[in-house]
């Protein structure tokens, strides 16, 4: 299959660009810039210059595809603005992907991060949020899936709040920099609540499983780690970095400081059994022995 990938160098992106070529498939991987084009190329993949809001461009891969894969998204937290803006350019990016392929009958994955649901671990049939300040993520992966009722196989898969590897990524790698640039690991609240995780070579296979099999307008959970609390998570950063350990308020973390206070564990046990996905990778807290 030729697949159109979005977001192919970026730590989930680039171990899927890897997974996917690694099993016979070919990628064009869309690049805002030269150093991404050059990173997709030694790769083994070809590179198609523009961002997210070259919606022509985007139609242009699309259209050249037997299969896309939509991972690409801004990483300007600073405000509020600016996560709206993010999410209003990745939401036009996937309705201009998903108007190529309408009547193609081909497929399209796009990435979602895990729901949570008070009391309970997130399961792949609960609804993706559509309030919060990513809310509009929500009603954007939820117009792709739609699709499915108009000849695209479309699915999802969610990532977990920490897509980790070699001790960085996710939301746990924002604990790390924030503490390398403070002096503190800290944590929002008592530490208490409970955050998903996965190493990105094992989110990496299940894209590549949705890609090539998953039914239209299905949702599967990329979750090796139901939920680690924030506390540990943040006592093995400051023990790695030598830095103390404590509570600090939840405006330290900006606009995206509501989504780390909440306990948010998911299950990926039906994505395990209807896939035959298994994650073989370290779980994060192992992986975050790795920090220097």
């Amino acid at each position: 299959m030729h697949v159109f990938v979005t977001g192919g160098t970026g730590l989930v992106g680039s171990a899927v660009v890897a997974e996917l070529l690694g099993n016979g498939h070919t990628v064009l991987g869309l690049a805002r810039s030269d150093t991404s084009a050059q990173a997709l190329v030694t790769a083994g993949a070809t590179a198609l210059r523009g961002g997210l809001a070259d919606l022509d461009v985007l139609r242009d891969g699309a259209g050249r595809a037997d299969g896309v894969v939509h991972l690409a998204f801004g990483n300007d937290f600073s405000s509020a603005e600016a996560l709206a803006r993010t999410v209003a350019e990745e939401s036009a990016a996937i309705a201009a992907i998903g108007e190529t392929l309408t009547g193609s009958d081909r497929p399209f994955v796009v990435v979602a991060g895990t729901p949570a649901v008070p009391g309970r671990l997130a399961l792949e049939f609960d609804p993706q949020p559509t309030d919060g300040p990513v809310g509009g993520r929500g009603i954007a992966v939820a117009g792709a899936l739609a699709l499915a009722g108009r000849g695209v196989r479309s699915a999802a898969v969610r990532l977990p709040r920490t897509v980790h590897h070699h001790g960085d990524g996710g939301f746990a790698g924002m604990l790390t920099h924030i503490a390398r640039r403070s002096g503190v690991s800290g944590y929002p609240g008592d530490g208490t609540q409970r955050w998903p995780a996965v190493h990105a070579r094992d989110a990496a296979v299940l894209f590549r499983l949705a890609l090539e099999s998953a039914a239209p307008g299905t949702a599967w959970h990329a979750v090796a780690d139901e939920g680690d609390t924030v506390r540990a998570i943040a006592e093995v950063i400051g023990r790695r970095l030598g830095l103390p350990v404590q509570s600090v308020p939840v405006e330290t973390y900006g606009p995206l400081g509501a989504i780390f206070a909440t306990d948010q564990p998911a299950s990926s046990a039906h994505t395990r059994d209807a896939l035959g996905w298994k994650p073989v990778h370290p779980n994060l807290l192992e992986d975050l022995e790795l920090l220097s």
